[in-house]
């Protein structure tokens, strides 16, 4: 098992293959269909700065963030994998969701030295994780909206690095 604290670096990144499991810990954010899309027009823009939002090294949690808990949505839905590749150009170092995501988008990941890592929707559980909450960005959005959690030990698995992956076709 292998333990990381955000920033995450290349030199952690590198550490890792397929199938190893990983916790976080540090600053990680969530955003997941409505909110995703918003974040990489902001960084297209060069105007994350003016919503807090630092992205280098960062692990974005294809999440909602509700009194209920967090848990993963589908990562491969066009809304997020679509926005995989801009947002590893734009530092993220790890994404985190769950379901099978496309060859290209594992190429765009190995291209950018980031990673998509899973975890089983066990929402309850993964919220005992979580230390601090802050809305962020997109408070419109409700439980979509861009959040910014503290969490300690942080459960996942690694599903696609360096151009490998754990699922098969």
């Amino acid at each position: 098992m292998h333990s990381f604290s955000t920033p995450i670096t290349d030199i952690d990144v590198n550490k890792l293959r397929a199938g190893d499991t990983v916790t976080v810990s540090g600053y990680i954010y969530c955003g997941r269909d409505a909110v995703l899309p918003k974040i990489v027009q902001l960084y297209s823009e060069d105007r994350l700065a003016e919503s807090d939002i630092d992205l280098v090294g960062s692990l974005i949690f294809h999440s909602a963030v509700s009194q209920a808990g967090i848990g993963p949505t589908s990562s491969n839905k066009m809304q997020i994998e679509a926005n995989i590749p801009p947002l590893s150009q734009a530092g993220v170092k790890i994404h985190l969701g769950k379901g099978k995501i496309s060859q290209e988008t594992v190429e765009e990941l190995h291209r950018y030295n980031s990673i998509f890592a899973v975890v089983p929707p066990v929402t309850a559980l993964l919220m005992n994780s979580v230390i601090e909450t802050k809305l962020i960005a997109f408070p419109e959005e409700g439980m979509e909206a861009f959040y910014r959690l503290q969490v300690e030990k942080l459960p996942m698995i690694v599903a696609a690095a360096h151009g490998e992956t754990i699922f098969k076709d």
